[in-house]
């Protein structure tokens, strides 16, 4: 469930700390990628390709082809790749919608929604990709066992 980034957010950082977990310039092809996050193919490709456009990660076409870090990990934040897939509106506009929403003129949740997204902010600035990348082999790993485990209930049907 996105509710600060959207969906298509939240794979782009999925897939930018699973390249990180392959190192600078590994090739890994999108079908890996895929398979390893539980994402459709095209959806994750699409979005890596954005990122590209932004120099987070680089791709490379052909029989060998796929995408890898442009640089390391320890100088990406993650609020580069947020931005370069949601923008930074989630910093300025108003949560509920309304146009002039401001501390003069507040909209009901102004006040506590500027403290979460100012916290939001500072931990998105402020922590790099190479920070997270040890705690997404966790993730990837209960992946694949929830997968493996849906695939035997579903033969023993």
């Amino acid at each position: 469930m996105a509710i600060i980034f959207s969906k298509k957010c939240e794979y782009g950082i999925q897939g930018v700390l699973y390249l990180a977990l392959k190192g600078l310039n590994t090739v890994t092809p999108v079908e890996e990628i895929a398979a390893h996050l539980d994402i459709p193919r095209e959806f994750i490709s699409k979005i890596l390709q954005g990122l590209t456009a932004n120099k987070i990660i680089g791709s490379k076409k052909g029989k060998n082809g796929g995408f890898f870090l442009a640089k390391p990990s320890n100088k990406i934040k993650l609020y580069d790749v947020v931005v370069a897939i949601d923008g930074d509106g989630i910093f300025s506009q108003c949560v509920l919608g309304f146009p002039d929403c401001s501390g003069e003129y507040p909209c009901p949740v102004h006040d506590e929604w500027s403290k979460l997204i100012k916290d939001t902010y500072l931990m998105l600035n402020s922590q790099t990709v190479d920070h997270f990348k040890d705690k997404v082999t966790r993730k990837i790993h209960s992946i694949g066992l929830k997968k493996k485990k849906n695939a035997k209930s579903r033969s023993v049907n």
